[in-house]
């Protein structure tokens, strides 16, 4: 004989968030178009025999500050996820607000860089590649600000976020951390490979 399930009982079966696989899928197609970018980088960097150029030097100093504040912060946005899984929404808006000026420090360090280079984006083939690798880049730390932002926003509204409810916390840590690893290479590729 067998026992039909109420209603309530049905809807209490564990689901995967379909959410989360979302962000992974896109996340998977923005790193194959930053691989594109970087198998290009290369590609013309192996074609050249003075890479970068003449006239296009790149600067280490301000980029490697902007690198461990970036890199950095991934940590911090890891603490405010621990924070919400002890169900401390307000150690969760500290360490998140925490990395959004993190955040928001690199891009201005981002822009402060452009404005000192002496090179635009047509000057040649190289600083063609580093502004569009370096400018698609700072877009999406610019996106994930939004997220974290959108993040600390909605924790305003009591009971939003919980140690029980927190996807869109978990989210925005996932596409920040995103964002820290594709530095990281872009950092490797365009910034310490060209001093060699």
């Amino acid at each position: 004989m067998t026992i039909a399930t109420t209603t309530s009982e049905q809807h209490q079966e564990h689901h995967p968030d379909l959410r989360v696989w979302g962000l992974l899928t896109f996340l998977v197609s923005e790193s194959l178009m930053f691989g594109g970018f970087f198998a290009t980088y290369l590609y013309l960097r192996g074609g050249t025999e003075v890479w970068p150029p003449e006239g296009t030097e790149v600067e280490l100093f301000l980029p490697t500050i902007n690198t461990i504040i970036l890199v950095s912060s991934s940590f911090v946005i890891h603490f405010g996820d621990k924070a919400i899984k002890k169900n401390n929404v307000k150690a969760m808006r500290f360490w998140y607000i925490l990395t959004a000026i993190m955040g928001a420090v690199f891009l201005g360090g981002q822009v402060y860089e452009y404005a000192t280079l002496g090179y635009g984006l047509t000057t040649n083939v190289f600083a063609n590649c580093f502004y569009l690798m370096t400018g698609f880049h700072g877009l999406h730390v610019f996106v994930g600000l939004l997220l974290i932002l959108g993040v600390f926003w909605r924790s305003l509204r009591p009971g939003h976020y919980s140690a029980t409810k927190h996807t869109g916390i978990e989210m925005a840590e996932i596409y920040w951390h995103f964002v820290d690893i594709i530095w990281i290479i872009l950092f490797t590729l365009v910034y310490i490979l060209t001093l060699f």
